[in-house]
Parts: C-alpha cells; sequence; structure tokens
C-alpha cells in the first residue's frame, strides 16, 4: 500500500499499490537480494563484480526515479501489508532521505570500481561484494524508513556488514580498530534502543508522521530526556566532540576503499538521523537542548581540524576532516532557520562524495609510496602530477574553497548564523550564539585548508621524505600499474568530476535542500504523506 501528500487511508485501503511506487522499498530489495546471490554463488568469483555492479545500476535507477517523483509531488510512503499507519511499517521518502540514498548508491558503485584495482580471490572469496551490498541496504532503509524501531534495525543491517568489512583481512591492526569500532558503536545502538522504549512508552508510537504529531501534547521533561538520549547515540555514531575519537582510531585499519566507504557513508546515516529527530520530530527538545547544540558544533568545528594538522598518518588525519564535517552539519541543528537545515543537507550531500573521494585519493597514495605515515611519502607530484591535482581539488572542496562544492553549504550557514544577528535593526541586543557558530565555520574552513595543503606539500610537493633527504627524490616512489590507473584513479578522477560539477552548477542541490529543509522544519507533508492527519 502506498500514498503520496494528496492521499487518504481509506484509498490505501481500497487502491493496489501502482507498479512505481515500488521503488520506495526497491533499493532495499535489491541490495539484500545481490547480497543472497553474492553469497550463494561464492564457487562463480570470477562474476561478483560484475553482478555487484549490475545491483547497483538498478539500484540507483530506481533511487533516481524515486528523487524525481519525490520533488515533482512531494514525500510517498508505503506501508507494508494491511496495517495502516501508524501500526504498519512504513517506508516515507522525502527529499532528503530520496537524495542521500541515491548518492550513497553512486559512491558505492564508484568504490566496486576503484576495488578492481587489487581485487584477489580472497576478498571475494569471504564475501567483500556482499557485505557492501548488505551496508548499502542498511545505509538506503535507514535513510527511506518512516519508523523508529525500524532505523533501528537498518542500523544493526549496516553494522553486521561494517564489523565484516573492517576485520576483512584479518590483520591485527584491523582487528584493533574493530574493536574501538565495535565497542562504542555497541554503546550507541544501547542508548538509541532505550530511547526508543521511553518513546513507545510516552507516546504509544513509533511511526515517525505519528510521533511528530503526537509530541507537542507530550510531557516536555520526559521529551528531553528522549532527546538527549538522542544526542548521545546519534552524536556517537556520528563522531561528534566529545565522543569522536573512535572514528580515527578505526576507519584508517581496513583497506582504503572500504575507509572509503564508512568515511562516506557510516557517520553521515548517524547525523542524518539526529537531523530528523531533533528537527522534525522533538522540535521543543532541540529549542532545550540548543545552549549544547552550539557548544558541539563549536568544538566539533574548531577542534577536528587540529587533529588533522597534528596527524602523520594520511588516513587518521582524513579522519578528522571527517570529524570536521560533521561539526557542520550540527550547526543547521542547532540554527534551525531555513537556511541552516538546508545548509546542513546540502553539506551531507557534499560529505558524501567528498569524504569518499579523499580516503580513495588517501588509498593511491599509499599505493604510490607503499607507506601510511605521511613523514616517509615525498616525490608524488613528480612521479603522479593528476594524483597531486585530484588530492588538491578535493582538499579545496572540503574547505569549503569557492566555487567548489562545500562552499555552498557552508554559505547558507553563515547566513544562518548572522541572521540571528539582527544587525538590520538598530540597537537589538547580539544573538552570540549565531556569530559564534559563523566564526567557526570560517575557523573550520581556514583550518581544514592548513590541514589539507600541508598534507599535499608533504606528500606531493616535498622531493623526499622527511629529515636530511628532503630535497633527494623518494626512492620508494613507484607509478601505479596500469590496473590500478584504469580502476583506482579512473573511479576516483570520476567521482572528482562530479564533485566539481555539482559545484559549478549547484541550483539543484540548492532547490532540493530548501525543500527538504521546509519539509524536517513544517512535516505536515511527509504526515499526509504516510496517511496520517492532525485531529480536529
Amino acid at each position: 500500500m502506498a500514498a503520496t501528500s494528496s492521499s487518504l487511508p481509506q484509498a490505501m485501503i481500497e487502491t493496489a499499490t501502482a507498479a512505481a511506487d515500488w521503488v520506495i522499498v526497491l533499493p532495499m530489495a535489491l541490495c539484500l537480494m545481490g547480497a543472497a546471490l553474492l553469497l550463494t554463488t561464492r564457487r562463480a568469483r570470477m562474476f561478483h563484480a560484475g553482478l555487484a555492479i549490475l545491483f547497483l545500476v538498478a539500484i540507483i535507477a530506481c533511487e533516481a526515479m524515486l528523487f524525481a517523483r519525490v520533488m515533482a509531488e512531494g514525500p510517498v510512503s508505503m506501508t507494508m501489508g494491511k496495517w495502516l499507519p501508524p501500526f504498519g511499517i512504513s517506508f516515507t521518502a522525502d527529499i532528503f532521505g530520496a537524495g542521500f540514498a541515491l548518492t550513497s548508491a553512486v559512491v558505492t558503485l564508484v568504490l566496486v570500481v576503484y576495488m578492481q584495482m587489487d581485487r584477489t580471490p580472497g576478498d571475494n572469496r569471504d564475501g567483500q561484494f556482499a557485505m557492501v551490498l548488505l551496508l548499502l541496504a542498511g545505509v538506503t532503509g535507514s535513510f527511506l524508513t518512516g519508523d523508529f524501531f525500524n532505523l533501528y534495525v537498518w542500523f544493526e543491517v549496516m553494522l553486521i556488514a561494517s564489523f565484516g568489512l573492517i576485520v576483512l583481512g584479518g590483520r591485527g591492526l584491523q582487528l584493533d580498530g574493530a574493536v574501538k569500532y565495535g565497542f562504542l558503536n555497541f554503546i550507541a545502538t544501547t542508548l538509541f534502543l532505550m530511547s526508543l522504549g521511553l518513546t513507545y512508552g510516552l507516546l504509544g508510537t513509533l511511526n515517525m508522521a505519528d510521533i511528530a504529531l503526537k509530541a507537542p501534547d507530550a510531557n516536555p521533561a520526559a521529551l528531553a530526556g528522549i532527546a538527549a538520549l538522542l544526542l548521545l547515540a546519534f552524536g556517537t555514531k556520528a563522531a561528534a566532540f566529545p565522543v569522536n575519537a573512535w572514528l580515527p582510531a578505526s576507519y584508517h585499519t581496513p583497506p582504503a576503499a572500504v575507509s572509503a566507504l564508512f568515511a562516506g557513508l557510516l557517520t553521515k546515516v548517524g547525523i542524518c538521523a539526529l537531523m530528523r529527530a531533533l528537527l522534525m520530530l522533538f522540535p521543543a527538545s532541540r529549542d532545550l537542548l540548543e545552549p549544547v547544540l552550539v557548544a558541539i558544533a563549536v568544538a566539533t568545528l574548531v577542534i577536528a581540524p587540529l587533529g588533522a594538522i597534528a596527524e602523520t598518518n594520511l588516513r587518521r588525519a582524513m579522519g578528522f576532516v571527517v570529524i570536521g564535517g560533521i561539526g557542520v552539519v550540527f550547526c543547521g541543528i542547532a540554527l534551525p532557520s531555513a537556511e541552516g537545515v538546508a545548509g546542513s543537507g546540502f553539506y551531507i550531500f557534499h560529505a558524501i562524495l567528498t569524504m569518499t573521494a579523499l580516503y580513495l585519493i588517501a588509498g593511491l597514495v599509499e599505493k604510490v609510496t607503499g607507506e601510511t605515515d605521511s613523514r616517509r611519502m615525498g616525490g608524488i607530484y613528480a612521479a603522479s602530477s593528476p594524483l597531486s591535482i585530484l588530492f588538491i581539488v578535493l582538499v579545496l572542496a572540503a574547505a569549503g574553497v569557492p566555487p567548489f562544492l562545500g562552499f555552498w553549504p557552508k554559505l547558507l550557514l553563515i547566513q544562518a548564523g548572522l541572521e540571528r544577528l539582527d544587525l538590520a535593526t538598530p540597537g537589538a541586543a547580539i544573538d552570540w550564539t549565531g556569530l559564534a557558530v559563523a566564526i567557526a565555520l570560517l575557523v573550520n574552513a581556514w583550518l581544514t585548508l592548513i590541514a589539507g595543503t600541508r598534507l599535499w606539500a608533504h606528500i606531493f610537493w616535498r622531493a623526499g621524505t622527511e629529515g636530511d633527504r628532503s630535497e633527494h627524490q623518494a626512492a620508494n616512489v613507484r607509478p601505479l600499474s596500469r590496473r590500478e590507473g584504469w580502476f583506482g584513479l579512473g573511479a576516483t578522477a570520476a567521482l572528482t568530476g562530479v564533485i566539481v560539477v555539482a559545484g559549478l552548477l549547484p541550483d539543484l542541490a540548492f532547490e532540493a535542500a530548501r525543500t527538504g529543509a521546509a519539509d524536517f522544519i513544517d512535516p505536515s507533508r511527509y504526515i499526509a504523506a504516510v496517511g496520517l492527519a492532525p485531529e480536529e
């Protein structure tokens, strides 16, 4: 049964689900079917990459149709079985959910191509591609679900796949990273599950549209407690300060392609869930927590790039850049105006693309040098100028230098902060929170640029390794093999090209971000799509 924002529950009972409506659930179904097929055809390993790519192309086609429909008609919902909302499990796609799911599928396709540069039979025998599809199923389900408990289920699907991917290979460093990653995520999942129980006990529902309807009449103190638990749970999963140390300690341990998948998708699921919870479901509780949210945003924005500047391990430094991006998204939660929420949604789209590409570049640098520590790298500019150009372009995009993609969401967020100052009104009191957020965003851009250009200078521009031989050409640099060039560098260049074009032509992203922000601030279209309506 499916509905749009103009549908009624009775129509949902009497009308069969149209074929076009299945695009809401087909992405998850295709991911799970693809993972199952790859696991049951383990003896035909030579076909696994091709099968994974075919499934991903089909998933992208479904999600592109879904995104176009949501842009044209508004949120779309499908409820499983004949249990009407709020009792049935609903999948509800709004602009942000459909857009993030589509972007996640695109970067996963790029990653599968990238993985071909050093594919071994062992990778396929251990189910690498199956786990990638399973992880995408969890990510997509988390973006598109309309039920809080179902969000928990998709989180678990995502975590099971990520645990498998992080230990694939069995090196001691990977197992160490898996313990840190798993321990913190188990704590966050427990806190999330506790908040689900409290929400159901207080409101009698876990359907997101129904929660948005009932929350305004509930006990505000109890709701604030639930919101605080969700902030801690999702903040941990998103790696916001001060619960962020697990990310740079774990994301550098698996192969670079897996690190890129984690950096591009996993933290974005957590921060998107927090946006939906605090902005759409519990806005009154968000108002009470605003000082905490501002403090988290400012601290994450400033401290994370400082960590990147101090770090010498390349992928650990990239991890701190990922954390800094989470601080940017927190700004929109802390300043929930139309511009602020649009800026956060726009930044998540940017971060899925750019953070993935940064880790892909890091993997290629490690291939060329055979090192992971930037102090033992150098001279790559002479050996591979395309790699050098791609790296600096992505650094500029991550820092938010115009006209690259990262500039536009930060511009919206700075505008949201300055609007809080009310400079047009003579004698108006200064809103220090808006000013603090705007300054922190500028500081973050400056520090991220310092961290990125410092790495570029050490890895690419400097002739050799750190120390007495820094002016001598590094002896350990080798050119990329033909396979690495076609699959690794080609996939990274293609993704970087998408980032550059999206930055030069941001109109569609602006339109989608503003529409998505309007539905978060006023969820009436989302509620109507599910088939619920406020009581008269």
